[in-house]
């Protein structure tokens, strides 16, 4: 049994593509969701913080945990120079707060306006918690996943879109279409 484990593992953790790279993206989001949710939760509820500002916090937190794993094990994006990686995930992590933040307020504000509240209520002592766990779930698998999949921890030369030989490529493709 622990054999299986251990060459289950193994193979998760070994192969960069496909499902794999997704499940791996998926345990990587879960880890950094607790950080996010943990701290967000102790600033609202013991330091009794606004819940925006604690969103934010733990949104900041979550994601330097995310970063660090992502580089890691999730992508295995060693080979990448982290200075590019990093201009990248903080223009993605930069959205992806922005989302966080202000989608909780929206739903959090919008909760509070409807019937809902007085329901949710009895489950959940800060409805800021139900809107949290929704846009998280919403912008973690709209936003971060594919941005990070597609752009972050991809090798691009993005220089080549700047040179001029290949603005000519581009605008001939451009007038061709």
């Amino acid at each position: 049994m622990a054999d299986w484990i251990i060459k289950t593992v193994e193979t998760i953790s070994a192969n960069r593509r496909g499902i794999f790279t997704f499940l791996r993206a998926q345990l990587s989001s879960q880890l950094s969701s607790f950080t996010d949710f943990f701290v967000t939760i102790i600033l609202a509820k013991i330091f009794h913080l606004f819940y925006v500002y604690a969103t934010f916090s733990g949104s900041i937190c979550g994601g330097i945990v995310n970063s660090v794993v992502n580089y890691r094990w999730t992508f295995k994006a060693m080979s990448l120079k982290k200075r590019y990686v990093a201009i990248k995930y903080i223009s993605v992590w930069l959205c992806s707060i922005y989302f966080n933040t202000s989608g909780v307020y929206l739903m959090t504000e919008l909760l509070r306006k409807t019937q809902l509240t007085e329901w949710l209520g009895h489950f959940f002592d800060n409805i800021f918690i139900v809107s949290k766990i929704v846009v998280s779930l919403l912008v973690g698998y709209v936003w971060n996943y594919n941005m990070q999949r597609v752009f972050v921890y991809k090798n691009q030369d993005f220089k080549k879109y700047f040179t001029k030989k290949n603005q000519v490529k581009w605008k001939r493709r451009n007038e061709r279409e």
